[in-house]
């Protein structure tokens, strides 16, 4: 039977706030009182760190986090230490993989077509870098932005325009990607991103000069999943996702 997705567009929400949704529209999707649902949303300045993350690598001393504002949360995605803030966008897909989808990896490189696909519709040429488990999320050759060479990454200059980061319940996902538009890359300087150090960071407004609000850019990834996961894909009205977030999915 063919996948339905419906995808609420939420705008700016603080992280704990988005995380309290998600963890109460999972309860609901186990118990089969809603169907698969996506967030779509960008965060207030956050950084977050993934179950076994190494709190080194955030480079920001305790003493200066209050006056910084951006707020640290542990949570329980996978993953290491990162950064997500306006302009990025932030997609949280809670969705059952069961019977066909129940392989994590697949559903990983799903995530990142996904985010291949939305650079690819504003002119840049990201890939998923499977060969290498460390380097997990969508990358850019920062020297051809506009198609990714074939060949081996070693000696070049990329930079990862999107992070990925899950957690799943019995086969029901949580958590998902983000994607930089128009991310203020200087706050990833006080963390290491995802434990890497010998590549950055990059994102759409570096690359082309500008990048669109993220309102767009998350209207735009609704056709993608669509297209990568199979589905019949809507964006919820307004009022529904307003329904949603007062508890009706509870």
């Amino acid at each position: 039977m063919r996948r339905s997705f419906t995808c609420h567009w939420l705008g700016r929400v603080p992280y704990r706030e988005a995380h309290a949704l998600q963890e109460r529209v999972l309860a609901a999707r186990l118990r089969g009182e809603v169907g698969d649902t996506v967030l779509l949303l960008e965060h207030d300045p956050v950084i977050t760190l993934g179950r076994g993350a190494d709190e080194g690598h955030i480079l920001l001393p305790v003493e200066a986090r209050p006056y910084a504002g951006i707020d640290v949360v542990e949570t329980g995605r996978g993953g290491d230490v990162t950064y997500h803030g306006p302009g990025q966008l932030v997609a949280y897909p809670i969705v059952d993989l069961r019977p066909d989808r129940c392989d994590v990896r697949r559903y990983v490189q799903d995530l990142a077509a996904v985010m291949v696909g939305l650079a690819a519709r504003h002119g840049v040429g990201a890939k998923s870098l499977q060969g290498d488990a460390k380097l997990i999320g969508v990358w850019v050759d920062l020297d051809a932005p506009g198609a990714f060479p074939e060949g081996p990454v070693e000696g070049r200059r990329i930079g990862k325009i999107g992070a990925i980061g899950v957690r799943l319940s019995r086969w029901v996902t949580m958590h998902g990607f983000a994607f930089n538009g128009a991310t203020d890359l200087s706050h990833f300087d006080l963390i290491v991103p995802c434990g890497i150090t010998r590549y950055g960071v990059t994102s759409l407004k570096e690359l082309r000069g500008e990048a669109p609000a993220v309102q767009q850019l998350a209207e735009a990834s609704v056709p993608l999943f669509g297209e990568v996961f199979d589905a019949d894909v809507r964006l919820a009205l307004p009022e529904e996702t307003e329904a949603m977030r007062r508890g009706g999915a509870r």
